[in-house]
């Protein structure tokens, strides 16, 4: 099984060693996107904008690889409040039309830069 790693003109810009994204078997891995602007790696202030933002940034990532929501199977939140559970769940339900994937919800004591408040990978399938 081979490994590719798509070239998006969307994706931002990685803060470590590492792909936005992964295909491999026809399952795509999209990395943890944490709430920075994709044009202006700006984050915005509040766990609603910032989840806001990492939904948008992950909607324009899978429409990159001809995807859409609908073909995300599971999702990983990693929050640093878990209070802000309730918010996050609303803002990221509204992403999903149908059926809604397999999903984790983690607290974390922190994220990669302070100012993060949630981070949110994927796999989808194509």
């Amino acid at each position: 099984m081979a490994k590719i790693v798509p070239q998006l003109k969307s994706a931002p810009t990685p803060l470590a060693p590492y792909s936005v994204v992964t295909e491999a078997g026809g399952l795509l891995f999209i990395s943890g996107q944490v709430p920075m602007g994709i044009d202006d790696g700006a984050t915005p202030d509040g766990i609603e904008a910032q989840t806001e933002l990492v939904m948008a940034n992950i909607g324009t990532l899978l429409s990159d690889l001809g995807l859409g929501f609908d073909d995300v199977v599971k999702t990983t939140i990693f929050l640093t409040d878990m209070d802000d559970y309730g918010t996050v769940n609303e803002i990221y339900g509204r992403a999903f039309e149908t059926e809604p994937p397999a999903r984790s919800a983690v607290g974390v004591a922190a994220l990669p830069k302070p100012e993060f408040l949630i981070e949110v990978e994927l796999i989808a399938a194509r």
